[in-house]
């Protein structure tokens, strides 16, 4: 399933959906037709664990893509936001998870030129996610090197603590797409947080595809582009520690719980490993792509007071 969160119209509350098609239907709307007490928002969707899935996916095939009337709207109607618009928590990210990316760091930013022997962890606030259309701001004042990163999001279903890495993928609920924008000039001693848990830089969406949807996750081609120019290609194999690593190795000291994203880190082709480097600017439209997933789009904008 292609699940979404959704308006109607700018005042209308946002809503949990299922693409069809080029159509949205409002889960919650669904479920009220047949009975089944079916939530209207994405992370209430994902608490309700298997069974909720179950229920939709058992509705969703009896109605063989015939929404019952008021359901369901025409795609191009409704506008997206981030999947989830608001976790409960920071984003799990990791840093230098690509070979290619780790040689690259070492050159542009001095990161260590080594293999990680293990995931390098740092996280992103709840406010920096905007969701697909929202703008990437551009502070000058704070940055002038706003830089880009295509990765894939792994969003966990179920509570994950000291698991094995053999049991990791039960905890799933889905995939996402997800640009770890970073200004490069404000990395403090080491520390990443700052750098890349400014307002706007966590651009998720524009759904997530829940687990069973994708055959391998270790297996998908991930790009991205600014204004129409491809900047990074690469695809999930190359992951130096894979989907079910990260899982076991976050799960050993802080656990997982329902709605938790993972940023699973990003290939080579950023703008500080680039000669010249290149930097974001107001204006700009960059397009992070997963395969099976989808394309998340967002123009940078001006900021500076």
């Amino acid at each position: 399933m292609k699940l979404a969160t959704f308006r109607s119209n700018p005042e209308a509350p946002a809503r949990l959906g299922v693409i069809h098609d080029d159509l949205m239907i409002d889960v919650g709307l669904l479920g009220n037709v047949f009975g089944e007490p079916l939530p209207d928002r994405m992370l209430d969707f994902i608490d309700t664990g298997r069974p909720g899935r179950e229920s939709l996916r058992s509705i969703l095939e009896d109605i063989d893509g015939m929404p019952p009337v008021g359901t369901a709207t025409d795609i191009g109607n409704v506008t997206l936001l981030a999947p989830i618009p608001k976790p409960r928590k920071n984003i799990f990210g990791i840093g230098l998870n690509y070979v290619e990316h780790v040689e690259e760091s070492a050159k542009a930013l001095d990161t260590a030129k080594d293999l990680p022997t293990e995931p390098v962890v740092f996280s992103k606030p709840p406010t920096a996610v905007i969701g697909p259309g929202d703008p990437i701001g551009h502070n000058s004042a704070m940055t002038g090197q706003l830089d880009w990163e295509v990765e894939m999001a792994v969003i966990i279903g179920s509570t994950a603590r000291r698991i094995d890495k053999a049991d990791a993928h039960k905890h799933v609920f889905g995939y996402s797409v997800m640009n770890d924008i970073s200004a490069r000039d404000n990395r403090r001693a080491g520390q990443w947080i700052f750098s890349k848990g400014m307002d706007s830089y966590a651009p998720f969406g524009p759904v997530i595809v829940t687990a069973d949807e994708i055959e391998d996750p270790q297996a998908l081609d991930l790009w991205l582009t600014v204004n129409g120019v491809e900047k990074q290609r690469s695809n999930t194999r190359h992951m130096l520690f894979k989907v079910d690593h990260l899982i076991a190795d976050i799960s050993t000291g802080i656990t997982l719980e329902p709605g938790d994203i993972i940023a699973t880190g990003t290939p080579s082709g950023v703008g500080a490993g680039r000669d010249p480097q290149e930097w974001l600017k107001p204006g700009d439209v960059v397009e992070a792509t997963v395969e099976g997933i989808g394309t998340l789009r967002n123009p940078v904008v001006n900021t500076a007071v």
